[in-house]
């Protein structure tokens, strides 16, 4: 097996899932579209590191180096890092400097580096720092309230909380669902209504646009490694 990725859902309302991959040798994982940043630590031929990673637009190819350990933390839609702009997260990323086998260095402090069952008391000290902070307006809105406050506000507090806008929100998070449903059986016109695509043409549109695959393909779980939870062992 060339390629092993595992993702957990969290009990901690400031973090979506907690992921690992365990590369036997070099391969490439499509990557997918993401409303979430998150931190991520790996260690490769006795080296350890630690990143930021931002949200995602769309999908690409994510080069995966043999012989590397990752532990990642996707935060909940909504979380922010006091000391780094969302917008400048979008697409991209940022490496953390400093970082050994046992810390790494976060808004000017340093951080025990967590294992997988390690992820949420990192989480509640980075909580109770002030390092990691949340608008809950933008938690509210997801939650399906209606705000007081106008659009113009609601589009403005969505920005700076996730770099992106609503809209684009939106369209992300219902095509990975629409992938995981798609992985797990269910009936494309289905999935059609029950996310309000306009039809399955619409479906196959963001499918490319967002995740990189076909209907076909995540049926069948064909197409390489990717970095959804789809509930299976994934092989280069």
């Amino acid at each position: 097996m060339g390629l092993q990725f595992t993702t957990r859902r969290s009990d901690s309302p400031w973090v979506d899932t907690v992921w690992t991959c365990t590369s036997e040798q070099t391969t490439s994982m499509t990557s997918v579209a993401g409303a979430r940043w998150g931190l991520v630590f790996w260690e490769q031929a006795g080296r350890t590191y630690s990143g930021i990673t931002g949200p995602e637009t769309r999908t690409g190819t994510a080069p995966v180096p043999q012989g590397a350990t990752f532990t990642g933390i996707e935060f909940a839609v909504g979380t922010s890092l006091r000391a780094v702009p969302a917008p400048t997260l979008v697409d991209g990323g940022i490496g953390l400097p400093d970082t050994t086998h046992r810390t790494f260095r976060l808004d000017g402090a340093r951080w025990e580096t967590p294992g997988p069952d390690d992820v949420e008391a990192l989480v509640d000290r980075l909580v109770r720092a002030g390092t990691v902070v949340r608008d809950l307006l933008v938690v509210d809105v997801l939650r399906g309230h209606r705000p007081a406050a106008s659009e113009r506000t609601v589009e403005r507090r969505f920005r700076a909380a996730t770099g992106l806008s609503r809209g684009a929100v939106r369209q992300i998070e219902r095509a990975r669902t629409a992938a995981e449903l798609l992985a797990a059986g269910d009936p494309t016109a289905h999935v059609v209504a029950k996310l309000d695509y306009y039809d399955e043409p619409h479906l196959a549109r963001a499918l490319r646009a967002y995740v990189g695959r076909t209907v076909g393909q995540l049926r069948a779980g064909v197409g390489g490694p990717i970095a959804l939870d789809l509930d299976q062992r994934l092989t280069s």
